[in-house]
């Protein structure tokens, strides 16, 4: 908990408008300071240096994050000036620049779950893969399934191949330097058994490009933003939105897993669909 570790440094009202959290990404750590706490942000982030052992950089999120690359900027605040860490999760090691690349670290417990449920031999296109990591915990998990990694930022791409080498699964992931929508119409129509579609501010715009990228009967994981006053609530109102989602369809949300709250009522879900093709 980041106030347990400024107790020392801020006063009692200063705390009160500390954020609960941060983000750390390998030996890297991302906060948000709050416009009140400006002046103390230096002052944060050597604290942080002093008391998480694995910590060697600490930036400041300067915004939010915006554009088709799923990126933020970031402000350097303490420590080693770089972007680029090492990442682990699930026996997996993963190059990341959390400066230039989308990645969050938050998602593990969702990555395993989807991983879990691949077959032997299935084919996968992850239509917004970042730096590859659904997709290579995919891949290392199950050996004899075949993912296709999209996504169209170039410096993603290049991470994701060298990922796919990092963990030697370099034969089982394609990384797809291209946007999904015509990669999927170009190269991938017809393909797969599983479709993966981790970007919930947007999936509602590719349900069409999703479904054709599937054989005749496949799932896909779908992922949404909805605002709701409860976790339970959340996982009601994201069957209904997957369910309006593939309304043209012949469609069945077999599952609905709240990942985590993204902001004040406003929670991430990603439900299991599964479609059958005319």
């Amino acid at each position: 908990m980041l106030k347990n570790v400024l107790a020392g440094v801020l006063d009692a009202e200063e705390a009160a408008q500390v954020y609960s959290a941060f983000d750390q990404v390998g030996d890297i750590v991302v906060i948000k300071i709050p416009d009140g706490l400006a002046g103390k942000k230096t002052v944060i982030a050597q604290a942080i240096l002093a008391n998480v052992k694995t910590a060697k950089a600490v930036f400041a999120q300067a915004s939010a994050v915006r554009g088709d690359f799923r990126v933020r900027d970031l402000e350097f605040l303490a420590g080693e000036n770089r972007t680029v860490t090492e990442y682990k999760e699930h026996g997996c090691r993963f190059k990341v620049d959390v400066a230039r690349a989308y990645f969050s670290p938050r998602l593990s417990t969702e990555r395993q779950r989807i991983a879990s449920l691949v077959g032997e031999g299935e084919t996968i296109v992850n239509m917004f893969a970042g730096v590859g990591t659904y997709s290579i915990i995919i891949a290392k998990a199950n050996k004899t399934c075949r993912v296709y990694s999209i996504d169209s930022n170039p410096v993603a791409n290049e991470l994701c191949i060298e990922n796919a080498r990092l963990n030697k699964v370099s034969d089982r992931v394609i990384p797809v330097c291209a946007d999904a929508t015509s990669a999927i119409r170009d190269q991938l129509t017809g393909v797969a058994d599983r479709v993966l579609m981790p970007l919930p501010e947007r999936a509602k715009e590719f349900i069409a490009p999703a479904v054709a990228a599937l054989k005749e009967k496949g799932v896909v994981h779908y992922f949404a933003h909805v605002r709701a006053d409860s976790k339970k609530h959340a996982k009601e109102l994201g069957e209904k939105d997957a369910h309006e989602a593939f309304k043209d369809y012949e469609h069945d949300v077999t599952e609905t897993t709240v990942v985590r709250e993204v902001g004040p009522r406003v929670y991430q879900i990603v439900a299991d669909v599964t479609v059958t093709k005319a």
